[in-house]
């Protein structure tokens, strides 16, 4: 019962140790926490590719080198040109850009006693806008500034009819990059409480045990093993959690640029 009385207090600790806290400089003008792991996870996969590339030979070798490959192929099938269409090739640099530098952020944030970059609002926004502002270029270098503005609204409508439609596509066109920002932030940073929750479970209860050694503490200990069995299985999941959040984003971005490209647009 003890253990469930301080679980609120730990909770709340939990919350505020995912607060946006400086590490040089202030809130204001300086690096938080979120941005210099968002930079470590920058300068990982940089890492990553220049290995990949200086390793790539005609008939691929090693697990790192099929495995990365894998990846790319599979961004390159699935999401370019499954989703972009004709022109995916101007657009797999950008969108494979994407999916890897939020993946490689996902999995450091699984690493304990480090952060995810997209576990902050915002650097999932600043990722969400640079998807915005990419989409949009490519929709106005398409059909022109007066031409994409005007497509957003469907033809052969009743004036009237159309402006009311254009106006609730304006509305939908600016709140993309926001639920692109929400989406991968709450889950990141959702899965991340839910896992330190568990984690305070077991410690919690495996507390009285670790300062004194008795068979009623050690009795009292026996659910943190059912604790730390949720948090294995909770930290597996987080692994498919971090891909899939990755997909979801680059393949959102991918459609929005085909939408933006499209002729019936």
């Amino acid at each position: 019962m003890e253990a469930f009385e301080l679980l609120p207090d730990e909770i709340n600790h939990l919350v505020s140790e995912f607060y946006s806290t400086a590490v040089a400089g202030d809130l204001n003008v300086g690096l938080t926490q979120y941005s210099f792991w968002l930079l470590v996870a920058a300068v990982v996969l940089c890492v990553l590719l220049f290995a990949f590339v200086k390793k790539q030979t005609l008939v691929p070798h090693g697990l790192f080198v099929n495995g990365v490959e894998y990846v790319v192929e599979f961004v390159q099938n699935d999401v370019a040109k499954g989703v972009v269409g004709t022109s995916w090739r101007r657009h797999f640099p950008f969108l494979a850009t994407v999916f890897f530098f939020i993946l490689v952020n996902n999995f450091i944030g699984l690493i304990p006693g480090m952060k995810p970059g997209t576990g902050a609002i915002g650097c999932t926004a600043a990722l969400a806008l640079c998807s915005f502002v990419y989409f949009i270029y490519f929709g106005i270098k398409k059909h022109g500034v007066v031409g994409y503005i005007t497509s957003l609204a469907p033809g052969g409508m009743i004036l009237p009819m159309r402006v009311f439609v254009w106006v609730i596509e304006v509305f939908s066109l600016l709140l993309r990059p926001i639920t692109l920002a929400i989406r991968l932030f709450c889950n990141m940073f959702a899965g991340h409480i839910v896992m330190g929750s568990f984690a305070i479970m077991a410690s919690l209860f495996a507390e009285p045990l670790l300062n004194q050694v008795n068979a009623l503490n050690a009795a009292g200990a026996l659910p943190s093993l059912a604790w730390i069995a949720i948090l294995i299985i909770i930290y597996l999941v987080e692994f498919i959690v971090a891909f899939v959040q990755a997909y979801v984003f680059t393949v959102l971005t991918a459609v929005y640029i085909q939408i933006a490209e499209s002729e019936s647009h």
